[in-house]
């Protein structure tokens, strides 16, 4: 049965302040970095529920919304998540990473200590959910990474906007934060972001970006 529908419009701008505003947003995502030295200086829960709340905005397929974000703060928690996201970062560096992927990551000057999941005062770990129970039924999601791949980036787009620093981290394998979190089977973890102030003295790698020359193609 189709879903019921509303009327949908958007305001209608003269293309001067569409440019306008696609400038003004660029201009403050310019200063979005990826932060590895964190403040401990605390922040809200409140403000951490309304970046989630932002996230769960995001298009997912079907409109199943295949995603559970876990904010964490209890530092037994995070000492926990710490310990656990090393051990595999050790064997990550030491055995599992290629030789090429190393070398990426060395200008970077990532290792496998991570003092930053006990230090920000936030990790928001986000799962993704194949399949969920639906009447009695265990319904399968569709399109999940694509979806829940949006839905953390409609995520740190709102952190940034309301001032927080982020981090994307993938300490693979992961299943140890659902082991640790308590998660059910369905879930699996997909982002670790720890979430907070730069520390006073953070400082991030000089990078360049790719212009948008170099990404866009019209047409073929």
């Amino acid at each position: 049965m189709p879903a019921p529908t509303i009327p949908y419009a958007l305001p209608e701008l003269p293309d001067e302040r569409r440019l306008a505003a696609a400038d003004e947003f660029i201009a403050s995502i310019t200063t979005r970095r990826t932060c590895r030295h964190f403040s401990d200086r605390p922040v809200p829960r409140e403000l951490i529920e309304r970046c989630v709340a932002a996230a769960n905005l995001a298009p997912s397929g079907a409109n199943r919304q295949p995603w559970r974000f876990v904010a964490v703060d209890d530092p037994g928690l995070k000492r926990e998540i710490r310990r656990a996201a090393e051990a595999e970062e050790r064997e990550n560096y030491d055995r599992r990473f290629p030789d090429e992927w190393l070398e990426a990551l060395e200008p970077l000057g990532t290792n496998a200590e991570k003092p930053f999941l006990e230090i920000a005062p936030w990790l928001v770990v986000v799962f993704r959910v194949d399949w969920e129970w639906h009447g009695g039924e265990q319904r399968k999601n569709y399109y999940v990474p694509e979806s829940v791949g949006l839905a953390c980036g409609f995520f740190l787009v709102a952190c940034h906007l309301a001032g927080l620093a982020t981090l994307t981290h993938t300490p693979s394998p992961m299943n140890f934060l659902r082991d640790i979190l308590g998660r059910p089977k369905n879930e699996k973890p997909f982002l670790l972001i720890p979430v907070g102030h730069p520390a006073a003295d953070a400082r991030v790698p000089d990078l360049r970006k790719k212009t948008v020359q170099e990404v866009l193609q019209w047409n073929r």
